[in-house]
């Protein structure tokens, strides 16, 4: 959408408001909210929708301070109004998971020109300028997937198998550090000989159809292929739908992470190998804690640094601990009350619930 066609623009962006703010009592349309909080898109990840904006939303509500969440919905443009209006309307700080660092950064600059503070969430904005960050240790969630992958081909006795990485977005600085790990885990059984190297892609914006397209090129360009890291359950479920194709689900093994309930029920299934559990909750906890400090002139509190390379930086962060998510303990997920298990074990499922001990 071009920026010139404003007629466009303000339906859209109004659109996006209306719907956004549906069942959230506290924000009245954002006016006077201390907190503004941009979530990317719900397209890309259920957990922006179903996790994120209910915790945010419960600690903010549990501290009394006024919070306006909206999401974006993948558009850039939107994304930017939605941050001038926060803004406008009085927001003192600002939490944004970016769509890109290009537009992440544009917002941050903005905002520290109104005397703004911004806390990148879950997504750092390379060359941004964020003085702080709160996420999960993402290199970890990597490494989490590529020793994951191991073991599952170690468990199937797999001889010098061929692996392929299906990537996140290319401009989410978050899928550069999930390869980080993984590669980093994988590396050095490359160059043993254990496993082979095969196809690295990347998926634009993390589009579960686009990644579709992608793994059938590699599934047929690869007919040896002996298993995939996929960067997260949204891409992994499109690797499997081509795996079911051609009758080959569970004998490939993929990788994931989110531990949503489609990748967990993939786990339960045997069709993916491993997911990586990262508790919103906890991040999202992590994030408000932070967010409602600075509103009210506190010190914000962070635990660690990560590097920003774009600015050759460190910036300060608050990096919680990912684990790793297989058949025998999708009831560690369950029990935190992360999924709900009625969901998790409708219909067909419900056996491989009672037989993987989810109460």
């Amino acid at each position: 959408m071009r920026q010139g066609i404003l007629g466009i623009a303000a339906v859209s962006v109004a659109l996006l408001t209306s719907l956004t703010a549906c069942g959230d009592d506290s924000t009245d349309s954002g006016s006077g909210a201390q907190i503004g909080v941009i979530l990317p898109d719900s397209k890309t990840s259920a957990r922006w929708e179903t996790a994120d904006r209910k915790y945010l939303q419960q600690a903010f509500d549990d501290a009394g301070i006024k919070a306006d969440i909206q999401n974006a919905q993948g558009d850039k443009n939107a994304f930017q109004t939605i941050a001038d209006q926060m803004i406008t309307n009085g927001a003192s700080v600002l939490m944004i998971t970016n769509l890109d660092s290009g537009t992440g950064k544009a917002v941050i600059q903005k905002a520290k020109a109104q005397g703004v503070t911004v806390i990148d969430y879950d997504r750092l904005t390379l060359g941004g300028g964020a003085p702080y960050y709160v996420s999960f240790d993402n290199v970890k969630v990597g490494e989490l997937m590529g020793d994951g992958l191991a073991k599952c081909l170690a468990d199937k006795q797999a001889v010098k198998p061929v692996v392929a990485y299906l990537n996140g977005g290319p401009t989410d600085n978050n899928a550069t550090l999930f390869k980080d790990g993984y590669d980093g885990a994988l590396q050095p059984r490359f160059e043993s000989g254990e496993f082979v190297k095969g196809p690295d892609q990347a998926v634009p914006e993390w589009d579960n159809t686009k990644a579709g397209t992608i793994f059938e090129q590699i599934l047929t360009g690869t007919p040896d292929l002996g298993g995939t890291v996929a960067a997260n359950d949204g891409l992994a479920n499109a690797a499997i739908a081509v795996l079911k194709k051609q009758k080959l689900n569970g004998q490939i093994p993929v990788t994931g992470q989110d531990a949503t309930v489609q990748g967990l029920q993939n786990v339960l299934a045997g069709d993916q190998c491993m997911t990586v559990y990262k508790d919103i909750k906890l991040e999202a906890d992590a994030g408000a804690k932070l967010a409602i400090a600075l509103a009210r002139g506190e010190q914000g509190e962070t635990n660690s640094t990560v590097d920003d390379p774009e600015a050759n930086t460190k910036v300060p962060a608050v990096l919680l601990e990912p684990k790793s998510i297989f058949q025998d303990n999708v009831n560690d997920v369950v029990a935190d009350g992360f999924v709900d298990k009625a969901e998790l074990c409708a219909g067909e499922f419900a056996k491989l619930c009672a037989d993987n001990g989810i109460s």
